[in-house]
């Protein structure tokens, strides 16, 4: 068979990690992020809504706080939701660590070997929109073990020591970056063998990657995309999900 006659090979199988076992505390709601309310619904209820609306994914495995029984539920009802379909994922939940890192490898666990591809998301990202995934997954190959979505930095950055200014970085070639990030699924699985669970400088998994000298690609984020942690972020939150009802009445928020 000449190199032209040659099939092309499957799509890899792709399963995303959501990481849902974080505290919350900047919240101040004294409950775990993943089950504060926004619009009526859990931000974790938001961000399945968006990994199953992407239709990336075969596999997703949601990290939960220990003994979280309104979480279970809201994955057990996803995943009742999800059963039966032909390209609906399967949603399945695990236990989470006492770190972020920790919490990943526990989903990177529970992931089926199959998987080829993995894509990591916080569900603090609540609202990030299902073509972001759909961005993160079809940029992620062999040739491209790492990629991660991003936006351009808006504000001026100061590198700081104690209170004094030590640099200010050219904000043209800085990126903020956000979840979903994606990868190899054996390049992920070997950055996280080699690292310690509980180290806090690492801040996400593209670090790993970055420390076994993996090149790291980015694509397009969004906006939508941000991160819950404040009262403030809830409040935009909320107010985006109100001017989606407005748009489109009778639409789940």
């Amino acid at each position: 068979m000449s190199t032209n006659d040659r099939q092309p090979s499957a799509p890899a199988t792709v399963g995303v990690v959501l990481v849902a076992a974080g505290s919350g505390q900047r919240l101040g709601q004294g409950i775990p992020k993943a089950r504060v309310l926004c619009g009526g619904r859990t931000l974790l209820e938001h961000s399945l809504q968006g990994v199953v609306a992407s239709g990336v994914a075969r596999h997703v495995v949601v990290v939960l706080p220990a003994d979280d029984h309104v979480l279970a539920g809201v994955v057990e009802r996803a995943a009742r939701a999800t059963a039966g379909g032909t390209s609906a994922p399967l949603v399945t939940s695990v236990t989470g660590g006492t770190t972020r890192t920790a919490s990943v490898r526990a989903g990177i666990d529970a992931l089926p070997a199959s998987v080829g591809v993995v894509l990591v998301h916080d569900a603090a990202r609540a609202l990030t929109p299902p073509a972001v995934f759909r961005r993160v997954a079809a940029a992620v190959s062999a040739d491209v073990p790492a990629v991660i979505p991003v936006l351009p930095v808006v504000d001026t950055v100061k590198v700081v020591a104690g209170s004094t200014v030590m640099a200010t970085p050219d904000r043209a070639t800085l990126r903020a970056v956000q979840t979903p990030q994606g990868f190899d699924a054996a390049a992920l699985r070997a950055a996280h063998a080699g690292a310690s669970a509980g180290d806090p400088a690492v801040t996400d998994d593209a670090m790993l990657m970055e420390a076994r000298g993996a090149v790291v690609h980015v694509v397009d984020g969004d906006s939508l995309a941000f991160k819950v942690t404040t009262p403030l972020d809830l409040v935009m939150a909320e107010a985006v999900l109100g001017q989606r009802a407005l748009e489109q009445p009778g639409a789940v928020p």
